[in-house]
């Protein structure tokens, strides 16, 4: 990987609110997407194939909703 990409944005999980933690999770979850496959040409690509089958926009929610629980922990669920 040529570029370096922060996966963790800020350097920290801890949000200010629920909200602020699901924007943080769908953006690591993106960042993952392009650390995976750096090459943006690409990823332009195989975003129409991925925008039509359900079966891979499930898997992106499912993915973001992954992130979302680490964040919630680390933010002691915002209790």
């Amino acid at each position: 990987m040529s570029e370096s990409v922060e996966l963790i944005p800020g350097n920290t999980l801890i949000t200010a609110t629920p909200q602020e933690g699901r924007e943080l999770a769908i953006k690591m979850a993106r960042l993952i997407i392009k650390v995976t496959q750096p090459d943006a040409e690409v990823r332009g690509r195989l975003r129409g194939i991925y925008a039509e089958d359900a079966a891979m926009l499930i898997a992106v929610g499912q993915t973001v909703a992954t992130e979302f629980a680490v964040i919630a922990a680390a933010n002691n669920y915002w209790r």
